[in-house]
């Protein structure tokens, strides 16, 4: 099989003199990685990491192996244009092999903190998948815990497919949700700038105060401290592929899995 790599006292495989060959692109890492027989191959990213408002969320994805010719153009989500992104997320739900999306709340990311709750949604993002990886790539940073080989790859999002296509995933769906709250909260300007920390976000936090969206462990926010009472939310909305339906809110404590196998719905 060739050597192996101790990693918090776990030795996982990895291939011997692999070769990551450059004219493959985005998809040399899975190339590389299926040459050595340590496929299928999932990318795992997130989105929304710096907002002060709204979930965090967190995809995992395998592509399908030869792929590459449909997905030209596939990079960072963040790199892409509103209309490529949509573009994407449509291939790459019809064309993956598997994948899965966490939505992480707020109250989660206030209570654990953005780092931990990402890192353990990246987990809870690949567990979920239901098939299951020989090898996990993770934008940037080791995600411990996998209890599957995996490594981490400097700008992921910009050097592999798998890792792209989580991006687009995660941040599609989180687009989304925030262009939902802000039907419910219209005062925020949620649809325009997602929840990021901009000067007209932070205007209009000095004007009307937090909501209960927000995340109050995030300094602008906690500086706020007021809450806007709740509007009536229609228990019954659900998220399906990504959407909203109904009038939504940002999920309880409880994981939301959207999962291609089954079109189901966890929560």
């Amino acid at each position: 099989m060739g050597r192996s790599v101790k990693i918090s006292s776990i030795q996982w495989p990895r291939p011997q003199r692999a070769i990551i060959r450059s004219s493959t692109g985005m998809w040399a890492w899975e190339s590389a990685l299926h040459r050595h027989g340590l496929g299928p191959v999932a990318g795992v990213d997130e989105a929304g990491r710096g907002a002060c408002a709204g979930p965090l969320v967190i995809a995992a994805c395998v592509p399908r192996p030869g792929d590459s010719a449909r997905f030209d153009g596939l990079t960072d989500s963040k790199l892409l244009t509103a209309a490529a992104r949509e573009r994407f997320y449509d291939l790459i739900v019809g064309r993956a092999v598997d994948w899965a999306v966490v939505i992480v709340p707020p109250s989660e990311i206030d209570r654990r903190g953005v780092h931990i709750a990402n890192v353990d949604g990246m987990r809870r993002a690949v567990a979920r998948l239901r098939t299951p990886p020989g090898y996990v790539l993770t934008d940037g940073f080791r995600v411990p815990g996998l209890a599957l080989p995996n490594l981490a790859v400097p700008k992921g999002d910009q050097a592999a497919a798998c890792i792209a296509a989580a991006s687009v995933l995660a941040k599609v769906t989180r687009d989304r949700i925030m262009v939902e709250l802000d039907r419910e909260w219209p005062a925020y300007g949620f649809a325009e700038h997602k929840g990021y920390c901009t000067p007209v976000h932070d205007r209009m936090l000095a004007a009307h105060g937090a909501s209960p969206v927000h995340r109050f462990s995030f300094v602008n926010v906690a500086r706020v401290g007021t809450v806007r009472a709740a509007p009536e939310v229609d228990q019954n909305a659900r998220v399906q592929g990504g959407n909203l339906t109904g009038v939504s809110a940002v999920p309880g404590d409880a994981d939301v899995v959207v999962s291609m196998v089954g079109q189901g719905v966890e929560s």
